[in-house]
Formats: structure tokens, C-alpha cells, sequence
């Protein structure tokens, strides 16, 4: 968007004062009313005379999650005055405020936390503002500092209601990218966020204890620099108390925050509002609703989805970070208007004397996020239709050799792969590969994540003769560039090892996986997925080895590790069972090894739970 752009002819925009990944945060002026209101305008994946159907249920979506964010009426939640599209752009008028969000107030007050009575005071303002919103049956979902703002007169006010659930689903949230792209911070996301399941009201609350958690202290309350750490002590550690940290605290604060911080979403408080007021001595507040009971299905708080292996730690509130922005550079071709992106304009891209307009671009990176999203729902085919068309777009507008292009390229290779075509991606990966490597290098991380995925192809086609090569530089790159033992390089020797097996040379393979094996659980933990893949792979090869007894223990220690992580239905948990009966009917334990077949097959044949 501009400066100057008259939003449906009544929505003057007037300055920038935020950017974020959905979008822009604009001051604006409503000519009709006569009053200054601020409009998100959100990123556009294309225009209203587009007919592609995830485009139509983008637009359903948006208009869905708008109008239940302007039912919202409490003086606790942004108000939304208006909604709607305008040259492809989805829009939202809200109220416009004047105030700092909570990340401000932190580095205002930074290093260290806020005044004891302020975060007492936002807490009570806050879990009033969600008992209303949950008894309305809204969920925030992403409850941060930066979506919690603070008025000069004391009012707290919770920002983006419905944004996070559309974020997710048009791809454009910074928590659900594509493995190893920047993934936002997890230091506010549940236990249930995180293992990838269905959240409730019970989110919310676990958020804002993280929340109040870094407030209080000056750090959330699992601070640490690995990302794994952080998910796996959101699910496994007892936070440490706030108290310990800052002795000044309250009894009542810190009791507050620990309820909120409860792992099981049952034991956090069913009416935190008013346990609140009690714990915190705050006076009674009008419309604290009761929070709503969702139950749990046992065991969903178990595991860790395979899309947070990729996850970056991020920042945290009290980082130096900030939504608010300065006005941007109009040189860098980021503020051009998001007007006119009709389909005859993708077919015949407008261009600039320097080349394809940044409209163009804006257009073909919001496809391309699309793609990426596709691919996170397991929807392959159609992420591979969106890349191929996006690759073939970049080319004609960038070039073949192009950084963009290439990248399109390998995901759409990337796609074939995930559907079982390994020829083709095989061909396409190559291709990639060859690109980055004249574009960045031989020993450049994004072309030995390429590298990476040739090799994998090679050994679905049976080739391992010539995927051994290709491990063993890729395992001296990554050696070279990342150290001996980081987790890159390891994954390299894995499928060195890996491919070793399919070369019939058991006894190296076998040595290989050992020393993979100790290595992850030393930087990983013992019961890091990765980690248990280098111990099944012991398993295998100690098999082949005729050494089926030891196996046979190493299967075991595997399953019952996966049943601990995953939960027992989980896929990787029954192909644990099935590996364990096998062993059993090398041993001669028929009996044993078919009641664990029996299993496998009675859990598989059950129809899935309705959420």
C-alpha cells in the first residue's frame, strides 16, 4: 500500500506505523465518520478476479474470522469497526490506540522486568478480557507481548483476535513455516500448540502465563537458546518459580502464573479472571466470564509434530524487537500499491526499467508461500502444481539463474519426491543442485540441503552405489563448515550409514550409526526423534549382523521411546511394534511376534477420532 490511497473511497490511508508478516498497519482517516481508525492491510496472494480455490476459501476464511473478531465487544479487546477487499486486498478498520504494546514496555524498562504492581495489574486486565473472549467461544491462539498494548490512561487491550487461525492457514505465520526457514519464537506456545493438536480456550491461558512469566522476571520461563529445549520444557519441565527469580514477587503473582503455566490443560483454572482477583487482591471486575471446558483425548500431549524441527528460537519480548516500524525506504520497492494484480496482469507482468515490477514479485513470493503452506497440510500435488507455475513465472521474469527461480525449482522437486516420484525429483533436484552451487557456492548450506535430498532419492531408486559418493562430501562440507558433530552433519552421516547398509557393508554401517547415535543423544538427548532414528538403525544392522538378540533390545528401547514422545497410535510407534515382532520370529517367539502384529493391525483399522 501508500500513502494516500483512499481504501472503498472512505479509508484515507495516512502513515505507516507497523509491517508485520501478515501485512501493514496503517493510520488511517474514515471520511465518512470523520475519525482516525488504523486499517490492517493484509499481504495479497492474488486479486478478486482469480479463481483458484484456495484463494476463494482464503477470502471465506478472512470474512469468517473478521466478523467474529468485530462481534467482540469488551473494553479489554481492540474493537473492529469495518472489514472487506479492495483491489485484492483484505482489510480490517479497527479502532486506532494510542499506547505501547508489552515488548515496548519491556525494553523500555529493560534489562529486567516490569514494576510488580503493573504486572499485576495486566494480568488481571488480561485474563478478565479472555474470560469474556472464551465465553464468546473465541480463541486467540497467539497471545505474545507484542499483541498485548497498554494505553497512557492504564487500559490493557489483547490485538489480532482471528489473525493467528488465518495466518495458519494462508501460510503466512511465522510459527508454521517450512522446516528450517524462520519459524518465529516458541517461548508463548502451549504444550497442545506445540504437539500440533487442536487448542481451546486453555491455550490462551497457558500463553499468558508465559506472558506475566517474562514480565515478571524479564525472561519467559523457558529461556534457552536451543529450540528443541524450549518445546521439549514446555512439555516435560516444571517451570521454575518466579519467586526464586524475584523474591520481590508477590505469593499471590507467583501462584497465579504457575496455575496458568499447569501442562495438562485440565489443571489450569477453569475461571482464571476471578482467580485472579483473589490471588492478586484486585477489586471485582465487571464481565469476567467463565473460561469454556473443552476435554482432552488422552495423549495428545505427547509429541512433537515433524514441522518443529526446522523451528528457530526467535525473539523474545524483552529481545530487541519491535512491531512498531519507521516509515519505510521508498527506494527499496517495498511500498509500491498492492492494485490491479488481475490475472491478465500474471500473464503479462508489468515491468520497470530495472525489471518485473515489486507488485509482480510481491505476487509470485505470495504464491510461492502458498506452496510451502500446501506442502505443510500434506496436500503435495497441489504444492507441486503452485512451484512448477511459480518456477516457470520466475523464469520469465527473473531468469534462469536466478537465486528466486532456483529456489522454486527445488521445492517443486522437493514436492515430487514427498509424492513417491523419484525420477523425476531426482532430475529436478540435480538441476537445482547444479544451479546453487554456480549461484552460492559448492559448499553453500542451501546447496548442500539440495545435495541432501539427491542422495535421499538415490537410495529410494536403489542407487546407493552412487549416493555413497555424495555423503561422503557432503559429510566433509558440512564437517568443515559446522564441526564434526552438529546436527547437519550428522544427519549427512546418517545417510551415509544408511547407504552403507544398502551396499550389504553391515559392519561399517553398523559402526557408523553407533557413533551418530551417541553423538545425538549428547547434543539432542536420548530421546530426541532424530536420536531415535540413529537407534533403530543400530537395530537394523545388528539384524543383518545375524545378532538378532541385541536387536531385538534396541527395538524395544526404540517403541517404548516413541510411545513415550509420539504416543502409541502414532505411525513411527506401531513400525516400532512391527520391527520388534520381527526380531521375535527371527528368535523363534512366533506366539509373541503375532500378538504385536494383531496390535499394529487393530490400531490401524480404527477410524480416526473427530476432533
Amino acid at each position: 500500500m501508500a500513502e494516500g490511497v483512499l481504501l472503498q473511497g472512505r479509508y484515507q490511508l495516512l502513515e505507516l506505523i507497523g509491517r508485520g508478516g501478515m501485512g501493514e498497519v496503517w493510520r488511517a482517516r474514515d471520511e465518512a465518520l470523520g475519525r482516525r481508525v488504523a486499517v490492517k492491510c493484509l499481504k495479497p496472494l492474488g486479486s478478486q478476479q482469480d479463481d483458484d480455490s484456495f484463494l476463494r476459501v482464503l477470502r471465506e476464511r478472512f470474512r469468517r474470522e473478521a466478523r467474529v473478531a468485530a462481534g467482540l465487544q469488551h473494553r479489554g479487546v481492540t474493537v473492529v469497526h469495518d472489514f472487506g477487499e479492495w483491489e485484492g486486498i483484505l482489510y480490517l478498520v479497527m479502532e486506532l490506540l494510542d499506547g505501547r504494546n508489552l515488548s515496548e514496555l519491556l525494553q523500555t524498562a529493560g534489562p529486567g522486568p516490569l514494576a510488580v504492581e503493573l504486572v499485576a495489574d495486566i494480568a488481571d486486565q488480561v485474563a478478565t478480557a479472555l474470560a469474556y473472549t472464551h465465553e464468546q467461544g473465541v480463541v486467540h491462539r497467539d497471545l505474545k507481548p507484542a499483541n498485548i498494548m497498554r494505553l497512557p490512561d492504564g487500559t490493557v487491550k489483547i490485538l489480532d483476535f482471528g489473525i493467528a487461525r488465518l495466518a495458519q492457514d494462508i501460510g503466512l505465520s511465522t510459527k508454521l513455516t517450512s522446516a528450517g526457514m524462520a519459524m518465529g519464537t516458541p517461548h508463548y506456545m502451549s504444550p497442545e500448540q506445540i504437539a500440533g493438536v487442536n487448542v481451546d480456550a486453555r491455550s490462551d491461558l497457558y500463553s499468558l502465563g508465559c506472558v506475566l512469566y517474562e514480565l515478571a522476571t524479564g525472561a519467559p520461563p523457558f529461556d534457552l537458546g536451543d529450540p528443541w529445549a524450549i518445546l521439549i520444557g514446555h512439555r516435560d519441565t516444571e517451570p521454575e518459580p518466579p519467586r526464586l527469580l524475584r523474591p520481590e514477587l508477590p505469593e499471590g503473582l507467583d501462584r497465579f502464573i504457575l496455575a496458568l503455566l499447569a501442562k495438562d490443560p485440565d489443571a489450569r483454572p477453569a475461571d482464571a479472571a476471578g482467580l485472579a482477583r483473589r490471588l492478586l487482591g484486585r477489586p471485582p471486575a465487571a464481565a469476567a466470564g467463565a473460561q469454556l471446558a473443552v476435554p482432552r483425548r488422552a495423549g495428545e500431549l505427547a509429541r512433537l509434530p515433524d514441522w518443529t524441527r526446522g523451528m528457530r528460537v526467535g525473539s523474545r519480548a524483552s529481545g530487541a524487537w519491535s512491531l512498531r516500524v519507521a516509515p519505510p525506504d521508498r527506494s527499496a520497492g517495498l511500498t509500491g500499491q498492492w492494485t490491479g494484480l488481475t490475472a491478465t496482469v500474471l500473464a503479462h507482468p508489468p515491468a520497470t526499467r530495472r525489471g518485473p515490477s515489486p507488485e509482480y514479485l510481491a505476487v509470485l513470493l505470495s504464491r510461492h508461500r502458498a506452496g510451502l503452506s500446501l506442502g505443510r497440510l500434506g496436500r503435495w500435488a497441489e504444492a507441486h502444481e503452485v512451484h512448477s507455475a511459480v518456477a516457470e513465472r520466475r523464469r520469465e521474469a527473473l531468469g534462469e539463474a536466478h537465486e528466486s527461480t532456483v529456489t522454486s525449482q527445488y521445492e517443486a522437486a522437493y514436492a515430487l519426491a514427498r509424492l513417491g516420484r523419484w525420477g523425476e525429483a531426482l532430475a529436478g533436484l540435480r538441476q537445482a543442485a547444479e544451479a546453487r552451487a554456480e549461484l552460492l557456492g559448492a559448499e553453500h548450506p542451501d546447496t548442500l540441503e539440495v545435495v541432501y535430498e539427491v542422495g535421499i532419492c538415490l537410495g529410494r531408486l536403489g542407487r546407493p552405489a552412487e549416493a555413497l559418493p555424495l555423503y561422503e562430501r557432503l559429510v566433509e562440507a558440512r564437517a568443515r563448515a559446522l564441526g564434526p558433530e552438529h546436527p547437519e552433519t550428522l544427519r549427512a552421516r546418517h545417510g551415509r550409514g544408511m547407504t552403507l547398509g544398502r551396499l550389504g557393508r553391515w559392519a561399517e554401517a553398523l559402526a557408523e550409526a553407533t557413533e551418530v547415535c551417541r553423538a545425538r543423544a549428547a547434543s539432542l538427548g536420548a530421546e530426541h526423534l532424530d536420536t531415535l532414528v540413529s537407534e533403530r538403525e543400530i537395530a537394523v544392522a545388528l539384524g543383518w549382523l545375524g545378532r538378532w538378540e541385541e536387536a531385538l533390545e534396541r527395538f524395544q528401547r526404540v517403541r517404548l521411546a516413541r510411545e513415550r514422545v509420539l504416543g502409541p497410535s502414532h505411525p513411527d510407534s506401531l513400525n516400532s511394534r512391527n520391527d520388534e515382532a520381527l526380531c521375535l520370529e527371527r528368535l523363534g517367539r512366533g506366539g509373541e511376534a503375532a500378538e504385536l502384529y494383531r496390535q499394529v493391525a487393530t490400531v490401524r483399522e480404527e477410524p480416526p477420532e473427530t476432533p
